[in-house]
């Protein structure tokens, strides 16, 4: 054992490991900067599409998003294959060798072809965009990003939610089009329905006259509800995407103010 240890070159054995080392660290500078340029050309590139009408911001985005996480798996496979072969190993032999374990893992790996799949499919029928407010696999929120495996949803609490792509059986995209917003008020049985709404109609007629992002409306459509304490009125108008809630909000202020007024007088 011990003639067996004075036989090393433990000088040798340190250089040729010290080489390997310094290898591996320059590889490595190499691709975190190879990877910070190809970030910022892809920034770039997208950035003088700007002017491209055909596609929307969020689409931009997405596509940006998708460039991104493309760069980076090719970056990271073209790293581990030159990491590979510093140290003596043969990739070719490496990829037969995967291609025979592959049918142990196959079953494993399903799910990662299911996501890249249905991701593939996401992106060529635009299902959604970033920036779109989407309900997908049970959640609410806005697309912060899609990849080829997951898309991130930011929910409305701030939670940053991982959906596999697979996950995605189903996608309701309420960025597409104007939003309609709906507001119920309540007023007592007692009074005049005909004057309410009378006042509640001007009062909306004021607010679509100074607010912009309101397009057709807001209309006091009528009675929604009644009952022995009081009587609902609906209003119903269609908004910019996005711009429902604040708009809701607007109105029920309005028509509170409004009704209380006309009840002091």
């Amino acid at each position: 054992m011990v003639e067996w240890i004075d036989q090393i070159n433990w000088y040798q054995l340190f250089v040729n490991w010290g080489i390997i080392i310094v290898k591996v660290i320059v590889l490595f500078f190499i691709y975190l900067v190879v990877k910070a340029i190809g970030k910022k050309a892809i920034v770039k590139a997208f950035d003088r599409k700007n002017t491209n009408d055909q596609l929307s911001p969020g689409r931009r985005k997405t596509l940006q998003s998708i460039s991104n996480n493309i760069l980076a798996y090719s970056l990271l496979f073209i790293f581990v294959g030159i990491l590979f072969d510093l140290f003596g190993v043969d990739i070719k032999m490496l990829i037969a060798g995967a291609g025979i374990v592959g049918l142990a893992i196959g079953f494993g790996a399903q799910g990662l072809v299911s996501d890249v799949v249905t991701g593939f499919f996401i992106l060529l029928e635009k299902q959604i965009d970033v920036g779109d407010y989407v309900t997908v696999a049970s959640y609410d929120g806005i697309i912060e990003g899609v990849g080829l495996r997951t898309t991130q949803l930011r929910g409305f609490d701030g939670t940053l939610y991982f959906i596999p792509n697979r996950e995605i059986a189903s996608v309701s995209n309420h960025s597409r089009g104007n939003m309609r917003a709906l507001v119920d008020i309540s007023i007592p049985y007692e009074n005049d329905i005909d004057e309410a709404m009378k006042v509640m109609q001007d009062a909306c007629n004021k607010l679509a006259a100074s607010e912009g992002t309101i397009l057709e409306g807001p209309d006091v459509v009528g009675v929604q509800a009644v009952d022995s304490a009081e009587v609902v009125i609906r209003v119903i108008c269609k908004t910019k995407n996005m711009e429902q809630w604040s708009v809701e909000r607007k109105l029920r202020k309005l028509l509170k103010e409004v009704l209380e007024k006309k009840e002091k007088e």
